[in-house]
C-alpha cells in the first residue's frame, strides 16, 4: 500500500490522503486551507494526475469541517468517476455548507476581497450530489477501484468530533495477506455535552493518526468539567457587571456544544433566565440539523434540542446591536478564530475596550489568528494593542479575556491510547503542526517500539 499526503503534512488545513492499494485509488478526505483562496488552497491533485498508474475511484469524507469537505467539488470535477461515500448526517451538512461557500467565494470576488476564481459555483454541484453515498456505522461496502486487483472494504466508527464524525477502516489483502488500515481523521475520546466519545475498533495494521493537540501539554492536564466550571465562573463575573459575554465559535460542533452546557447552566439556575443568549447565521440553521438527527446519530441524550436552549438572533443593524447589548447577555456567534470580518470579529472590536465585557474561547486559536492575537495581548497586560481588523487599527485590550479546553478533539494521551489499543505495525501522523507530530512520534516510539513510524514530509510517497 502507498500513501501520499496531498494536503497540507505539517498543519491542521487542507486535509487529504491519497492511498493506492493494489490498484484502487482512495482518497481519505478533501479539504481546503481556510487561510489561501482559489486553486492556491485545494490539495494537489496533479500528484495523481501526473501518473499514469494513479486514479482516484472512491473518497471516504470523514466530516463536514471545510478543511475535510472543502475541495470536495474540485476532486469530482477532476474525477468524474468518483464517488463519495459519507455518513447521511455530513451528506446533510454538505448539502447546506458548500453552497454556502459558493456564495462566499463569489462575494469575496465581487467585493474585491480577492481576485482568485471561485472554485465552485452552486449550480456546479447541482450535478455533484449523486455522488454523494451514504453508509451507516457499523456497515461494511466497497471501495474497489476500477483496476482493483484485490477488493477493498471500508467500515464507519463514530468519531466523537461533531455531528456524523467518523473514522475509517480499510479491509484488503495486499500479497495474499489480509490487511487493515485504520484513519482517526479528527477525533474525540471523551464524551462532549451532546455527543460521546469515539468508538473503534480493536486493532489495525496500518494507523493514520490525527495529531493536532500533540504539542498541547495543557490539554492532557485539565478536564471537561474543570473547564466548564472555569468557564461558569468567567459568566458569572461579566454578566454580574452588566456585560456582554461574547463566545466565538466555529458553527458546526463548538457552537451546538457551547449552548447545551449554557443550557444546563440555565436549567441550573446558574445563568438567569432573564439573560438573552444570542446566535445568528448558519449557526442556527446547523443547530436544526443536530435537532433533526438527534434520534438516528450517536447521542449523550437523544431528547435534548439545541433549540430547547432559548436564543434570539443578534440584531443586524448597529443601533439594534447597541440596544440589545445593554445589559448583561451572552453572544455565541461564529468564526471561533474571530476572522475578519465574521460576526465575532465584529462584536469583538466593539467591545474590546469595554471593562464590563468578555470575549470566552473555547476552540483552537490558530497562531497569528486574531483569536490568538487577543490572548496575546492578554499576555503582555491590560491596556496592550491588539489588531482585530486592520483598517481599525490597534485597539486597547480593557476586556476581559479567557481561553477554556473544550475542543472537539483527543488530547495527546487519548491519541497515545488510541495507538496502544489498535497495537498497528506501521502509524502514519497527519494534521498536526510538526511540533505536534514529533512529540507523537518520540512517545509513540518510546512506548511501543515495535511500530515503525512515519511522519509525511510534502507529498512524500510512504510505502508500507
Amino acid at each position: 500500500m502507498k500513501f501520499i499526503a496531498l494536503g497540507d503534512t505539517d498543519d491542521v488545513a487542507a486535509s487529504c490522503h491519497y492511498l493506492q492499494i493494489e490498484g484502487s485509488g482512495l482518497v481519505l478526505d478533501a479539504g481546503v486551507d481556510p487561510r489561501r483562496d482559489g486553486q492556491a488552497s485545494v490539495p494537489a491533485f496533479e500528484v495523481v494526475h501526473n501518473d499514469r498508474d494513479r486514479y482516484i475511484d472512491h473518497a471516504l469524507i470523514t466530516h463536514a469541517h471545510h478543511d475535510h469537505i472543502g475541495a470536495l467539488p474540485v476532486l469530482i470535477d477532476q474525477f468524474p468517476h468518483v464517488n463519495a461515500h459519507m455518513t447521511d448526517a455530513t451528506k446533510q451538512l454538505i448539502e447546506f455548507l458548500l453552497p454556502a461557500s459558493a456564495r462566499l467565494q463569489r462575494r469575496r470576488v465581487e467585493q474585491g476581497e480577492t481576485d482568485a476564481e471561485p472554485l465552485f459555483s452552486e449550480d456546479d454541484l447541482h450535478f455533484h450530489s449523486h455522488m454523494y453515498l451514504t453508509h451507516d456505522l457499523g456497515e461494511a461496502f466497497d471501495v474497489t477501484g476500477l483496476a482493483g486487483t484485490s477488493e477493498v472494504q471500508a467500515r464507519f466508527y463514530t468519531a466523537g468530533h461533531i455531528l456524523g464524525s467518523i473514522g475509517v477502516e480499510l479491509s484488503f489483502q495486499e500479497n495474499g495477506e489480509e490487511r487493515q488500515l485504520f484513519y482517526t481523521s479528527d477525533t474525540n475520546m471523551q464524551p462532549q455535552s451532546i455527543l460521546p466519545g469515539a468508538d473503534y475498533p480493536d486493532e489495525t495494521d496500518i494507523l493514520v493518526l490525527e495529531s493536532t493537540l500533540g504539542d498541547d501539554v495543557e490539554a492532557e492536564r485539565t478536564s471537561r468539567p474543570e473547564e466548564v466550571a472555569r468557564l461558569k465562573e468567567s459568566l458569572t463575573t461579566i454578566l454580574e457587571r452588566g456585560g456582554t459575554a461574547l463566545i466565538p465559535v466555529f458553527v458546526m460542533g463548538r457552537a451546538q456544544e457551547t449552548l447545551a452546557i449554557l443550557g444546563a447552566m440555565k436549567d441550573q439556575g446558574e445563568i438567569d433566565d432573564d439573560v438573552p443568549i444570542y446566535t445568528a447565521g448558519s449557526l442556527r440553521a446547523i443547530s436544526d440539523l443536530y435537532d433533526q438527527t438527534r434520534l438516528s446519530t450517536p447521542r449523550l441524550d437523544p431528547d435534548f434540542r439545541v433549540f430547547d436552549v432559548n436564543q434570539k438572533r443578534v440584531p443586524r443593524s448597529s443601533d439594534g446591536k447597541d440596544d440589545a447589548f445593554d445589559g448583561p447577555c451572552i453572544c455565541v456567534v461564529s468564526s471561533g478564530m474571530m476572522f475578519e470580518p465574521t460576526l465575532s470579529n465584529v462584536l469583538a472590536r466593539r467591545m474590546v475596550e469595554n471593562e464590563r465585557d468578555g470575549i470566552l474561547l473555547v476552540g483552537y486559536a490558530k497562531e497569528d489568528t486574531p483569536a490568538d492575537r487577543l490572548l496575546q495581548a492578554k499576555e503582555r497586560g491590560p491596556g496592550s494593542g491588539v489588531l482585530l481588523h486592520p483598517e481599525r487599527g490597534p485597539q486597547p485590550l480593557r476586556c476581559m479575556v479567557e481561553k477554556f479546553r473544550l475542543t472537539g478533539h483527543s488530547n495527546r494521551r487519548d491519541l497515545l491510547a488510541i495507538a496502544r489499543n489498535l497495537d498497528p505495525e506501521h502509524v502514519i501522523l497527519v494534521h498536526g503542526e510538526p511540533a505536534a507530530r514529533e512529540w507523537m512520534a518520540k512517545n509513540i516510539h518510546s512506548q511501543m517500539p515495535h511500530v515503525e513510524i512515519h511522519v509525511p514530509d510534502g507529498q512524500e510517497v510512504v510505502t508500507v
